[in-house]
């Protein structure tokens, strides 16, 4: 499979073609991922209102009835509750790991074992997360693709 890429400028229009003999599994699933990393969410930093790319956020965490979308440059509050982001990130990706934090699997560089059968995740900017043990079994399935 050969991969091409193109630039258009900014008066094209994007566009993933995926040309193939006929559509696999693996094909469905290239398609899935592209599909995958769209859309954004509305955050506020520095009494300002931004579109955040959900491929840029790395993890999304509720403290004190707030919510906070993270990413490698800036933290931003959102309006959203958490479970309405699980519901809504669950097909780009998103897995909770503690009742009060979702993680963008694209994210995740490495797994760790932790104390008390809680896992670390080290995400590929080097920060630390922790995975509570009670979701530790849905990462691995995930990551598994199950």
């Amino acid at each position: 499979m050969d991969v091409r890429i193109e630039e258009i400028g900014k008066e094209g229009e994007e566009l993933v073609l995926i040309r193939c003999r006929a559509v696999t599994e693996e094909v469905r699933e290239i398609a899935a991922f592209v599909k995958s990393r769209q859309g954004s969410l509305s955050g506020t930093a520095d009494a300002r209102q931004y579109e955040v790319a959900v491929a840029d956020i790395c993890y999304i965490e509720s403290v004190d009835g707030k919510t906070f979308l993270y990413t490698n440059e800036r933290v931003y509050e959102t309006a959203y509750r958490l479970y309405e982001l699980e519901e809504r990130l669950q097909s780009k990706h998103f897995l909770r790991i503690a009742k009060s934090m979702l993680v963008n699997l694209m994210k995740i560089q490495s797994i760790q074992p932790a104390f008390n059968g809680r896992f670390t995740a080290v995400l590929r900017s080097g920060e630390k997360i922790i995975i509570s043990r009670s979701y530790v079994k849905a990462l691995k399935a995930a990551l598994k693709g199950e």
